[in-house]
């Protein structure tokens, strides 16, 4: 009696055991991969990171306005941001696993290069923010805490130097790229011209020891073997578009871009007084002036971005707004969305020399930035090549003594339209060029520009203790837009 109850216990708990391992084995769904190679992840990271073409960013940066209602962005009166760029960082650290299971270092190296791409946005967009604990909830870290700028700053320039260093065409073929094809020395050039980018951002900088920002510049710029960058628009950073579904250009067929956006008249006074081409294809003619030719600089005309929006829905009634060019919504394809681009690396040396980093001549560097450009937005050679040698000539766009530095970040201005994210706004915080004119009765924020956005709420709900330790130490004033971040001091 007592061994067959015994046995029938024992079955039991076999049985329980069995049940166990059977209820494990279920939660993985057979249809639905575990594991996902590197080369499919690093094409939807792609796609999602150099998509770089922001209205908001169009408005805010006094490229044109809005007409439909009230935008936060153009009159500068937003609030808080979201922290959905560490939805975009999950992906590479999956692809970073991913490279060590198949064993193919490159992947490991783009890693590095799209997580220094997100943070540094992240950053820029609110000062310090998660990074060394963060994305390790497998490792029990809910409530990560906040690195200070300096220390992202730091660990991304390292970053980036052990990503150039790290790949080679040994290390296997880079499969599923979208904008290089695998091209190792592209993908160089792309990670040395980020590194360019992030350290002129930390021109406020140079006296940080720990940074070292100028010989870190002159390193790159000495050595282009080592360190290439890019040389052409061939090179740029971009997303190319294509006339097909799912592939096309973000605003084709975008009907409130048809009826809803215009020029800014800061921008649009800005080309004309330079006598730039580039006004005939960023904009198109004002209704008002259908009867001139299309190089007419005359038939030009915008909207003031501080205005009430009452008064530009007039100008618009009144046919006195030059809508955006119809290529933006008409054309399936249109023009790349750069992220990083060759014009960008231009201006970065130009800038570099004028405030005294390396050696060099800034004219040559600024008018090669110049003509890639033009190059680049010259849709359907709307403009001759020797229309571009005359504006290169114009007397107004020759380098000025005591303007240099100015002319040059405004040429950096004029190229980043409809392009480069939200890069000439961060421009323009850290140099105050071009200015965004705030004088309108339609400003928020006591006629202000933002420094910054609040931290998400969702912070203040699941990571109290950190996040408002991280204000604290940055802003004693509180979160609010108006805050001044480390790298602005």
């Amino acid at each position: 009696m007592k061994k067959s109850v015994i046995i029938f216990y024992l079955s039991i708990i076999v049985g329980l055991l069995s049940s166990c391992q059977k209820f494990s084995y279920y939660q993985q769904n057979p249809n639905e991969p575990t594991k996902a190679s590197p080369n499919l992840l690093l094409t939807n990271i792609e796609q999602q990171a150099f998509a770089a073409v922001d209205l908001e960013a169009a408005v805010t940066c006094r490229y044109m306005i809005y007409n439909q209602s009230v935008d936060l962005n153009q009159y500068y009166g937003w609030q808080r941001a979201s922290f959905n760029g560490y939805d975009n960082l999950r992906q590479v650290v999956k692809m970073e696993e991913e490279a060590k299971r198949v064993n193919n270092p490159n992947y490991t190296a783009l890693g590095l290069f799209f997580r220094s791409y997100y943070i540094i946005k992240l950053t820029e967009t609110f000062g310090d923010v998660p990074y060394s604990d963060a994305l390790k909830g497998d490792n029990g870290i809910f409530t990560p805490t906040y690195d200070t700028q300096e220390d992202i700053y730091l660990k991304v320039l390292n970053d980036l130097k052990s990503a150039n260093n790290m790949l080679s065409v040994a290390n296997g073929p880079i499969n599923g790229d979208v904008v290089y094809n695998g091209d190792i020395q592209k993908w160089k050039k792309a990670i040395n011209s980020l590194t360019l980018r992030v350290l002129m951002s930390l021109s406020l900088k140079t006296t940080n020891s720990k940074l070292d920002v100028i010989n870190r510049f002159k390193e790159i710029v000495a050595n282009p073997a080592q360190y290439p960058i890019f040389t052409s628009n061939a090179d740029n950073a971009a997303l190319t578009y294509h006339d097909l579904a799912g592939n096309y250009y973000p605003y084709y067929n975008d009907n409130s871009m048809k009826t809803d956006w215009y020029m800014d008249s800061s921008f649009v006074h800005i080309l004309k007084n330079l006598k730039d081409p580039r006004l005939f294809v960023y904009a198109d003619k004002m209704p008002s002036a259908s009867n001139l030719p299309d190089n007419d600089f005359d038939a030009y005309g915008g909207g003031i971005g501080s205005a009430p929006l009452a008064n530009n829905v007039q100008m618009m009634v009144d046919g006195k707004l030059s809508p955006i060019n119809h290529r933006y919504y008409n054309d399936p394809v249109n023009e790349p969305s750069i992220a990083i681009g060759y014009p960008e690396v231009e201006f970065i040396l130009a800038e570099a020399v004028q405030r005294g980093w390396i050696s060099g001549d800034a004219n040559t560097y600024y008018k090669n930035g110049i003509r890639a450009s033009l190059d680049f937005s010259n849709y359907q050679n709307t403009y001759s090549s020797s229309t571009i040698d005359t504006y290169v000539n114009e007397p107004a766009v020759q380098l000025q003594s005591g303007q240099e530095l100015e002319q040059i970040l405004t040429q950096k201005y004029i190229a980043m339209f409809m392009n480069s994210g939200w890069q000439p706004f961060y421009n323009q915080r850290r140099t105050g060029t071009p200015v965004f004119e705030t004088s309108g009765a339609g400003i928020l924020n006591d006629g202000k520009i933002p420094k910054r956005w609040m931290y998400p709420e969702s912070e203040y709900n699941q990571n109290q203790t950190n996040v408002e330790a991280a204000v604290s130490r940055q802003f004693p004033e509180g979160d609010n837009i108006n805050g001044v971040m480390w790298l602005l001091k």
